[in-house]
């Protein structure tokens, strides 16, 4: 009996784990179900029904009704970016934080962690006016203000985003001895240089793994997107997908469609660096 205890165990959590892969997958695997059906097909007979016939030209009319190519370069002008800037600047603090001891230092991290907690919808009144009010060259907005902006929307991104990736490299680089950067200093390395050529490098796993999860998060973004750009043609992917509703109905099987194809980028990049990703989840996750 004490041999069937481990197995009856182990069932049960595949089972669980399972099921909860299934309620994750059903509104994935339902959206393609949909996106492959016509819209007289799903008015007659309804969702729920057996299909009589599949087909992609959701695929091609969301294509050209969205004009996906466009919002998908608007999308990559504000994720590519704002991840850049995000990983560059929290970076250069988690070194800090990780290779210098100073009165602040907890303090600092604990500033940084806590921007994370604060709901974004809070602050969206006083930020829309701040944006409203600020001025940029014309060079980077149309407009002459932060508001209705790209540049406007990789700021917002960078500032909300850098209080997580600040605590996880932070983490990550106490892993990395002392030594490294004190033979470095001995070689007469600078500060800058120490991070640069031999702290950096090191975090290519924990980077790497961050730049997914960034860029997903931002591709995604749709709250600011709403929010803070007024102009048609400079919105992301996320918010241009409202041209796929009608005035007076919507054909969730072209919504779906393109939803799946605003949604091929992120997978993309996922795949790019899923070893990469896997490996900075788990390295760093203990201090040396």
């Amino acid at each position: 009996m004490s041999t069937l205890r481990p197995n009856a165990g182990r069932v049960a959590l595949h089972t669980f784990l399972v099921l909860t892969c299934l309620v994750w997958l059903a509104p994935l695997l339902w959206a393609v179900f949909a996106s492959l059906r016509g819209y007289a097909d799903t008015a007659t007979h309804g969702y729920f029904s057996w299909p009589s016939t599949l087909t992609l030209d959701n695929f091609a009319n969301a294509w050209t009704q969205a004009d996906l190519p466009h919002y998908y370069l608007n999308t990559l002008f504000v994720a590519v970016p704002a991840v850049l800037v995000t990983l560059l600047f929290s970076s250069l603090v988690a070194f800090v934080l990780s290779r210098f001891s100073f009165r602040f230092n907890l303090l600092l991290l604990m500033l940084f962690t806590a921007g994370n907690l604060l709901p974004q919808q809070v602050i969206v009144v006083p930020l829309y006016r701040l944006y409203l009010l600020t001025p940029l060259p014309g060079w980077l907005s149309d407009s002459g203000y932060l508001l209705d902006s790209q540049f406007g929307l990789v700021l917002i991104h960078v500032a909300f985003q850098s209080g997580f990736c600040t605590f996880v490299l932070s983490n990550y680089m106490r892993t990395i001895p002392h030594e490294l950067t004190e033979a470095a200093r001995v070689d007469g390395a600078g500060v800058f240089r120490q991070y640069w050529q031999v702290v950096l490098p090191l975090c290519r796993p924990a980077l790497a793994a961050l730049a997914t999860l960034e860029f997903t998060w931002v591709y995604n973004d749709f709250l600011w997107a709403i929010v803070l750009i007024q102009t048609g043609d400079r919105m992301p992917i996320t918010s241009a997908l409202n041209n796929l509703g009608g005035q007076f109905f919507t054909d969730n099987n072209l919504v779906a469609a393109g939803s799946l194809l605003a949604a091929l980028p992120t997978l993309v990049v996922f795949f790019a660096l899923q070893r990469q990703f896997v490996g900075g989840l788990t390295l760093g996750s203990t201090k040396g």
